[in-house]
């Protein structure tokens, strides 16, 4: 099932919005993610070592002391581009990446699995069962290596 996620990974890049790439740092707000409420999905902007930014929209939820939190496969592009360089930017957006209000500075970090409850129940606030489903339906349960990303506001 691995191939099939990636290739549902290729399908979503080509149709990602090209107004996803157009969230900068320079046109990011400092604050926090209240202007996520309300969205069921957000594009989190991550950087190369090169500095460009790849948009990649998600699905989100955000806890009671302003935390976000993504869901995503271990080996994914974000997660290693995190693990260079913890900084990124998350706006709300529609499914396929288009923004619809301001972007935030966020800090991120992989999430152990002890930390993951918090996590799971940010996410399915929003959401309920959708993400469980969708998890069913192509991967036949949760999708081995997957890790839950946590986003912290970036105040500068």
């Amino acid at each position: 099932m691995a191939n099939f996620g990636s290739g549902m990974n290729l399908v979503y890049d080509r149709l990602r919005d090209r107004r996803a790439f157009s969230i900068t740092e320079s046109g990011a707000m400092a604050g926090d993610f209240e202007g996520l409420r309300g969205h069921r999905h957000a594009v989190l902007v991550t950087f190369r070592r090169s500095g460009e930014p790849v948009p990649s929209p998600v699905w989100f939820g955000i806890d009671g002391e302003g935390l976000a939190y993504v869901f995503t496969e271990r080996k994914s592009g974000k997660v290693k581009r995190i693990r260079n360089n913890p900084h990124a930017l998350i706006a709300p957006c529609n499914v396929r990446g288009k923004p619809l209000g301001p972007a935030v500075r966020a800090t991120v970090r992989v999430l152990g699995e002890s930390d993951w409850p918090r996590a799971e129940q940010a996410r399915n606030s929003i959401y309920r069962v959708w993400p469980q489903l969708y998890d069913r339906v192509f991967f036949g349960g949760v999708p081995e290596d997957t890790v839950y990303l946590e986003l912290a506001p970036r105040l500068s």
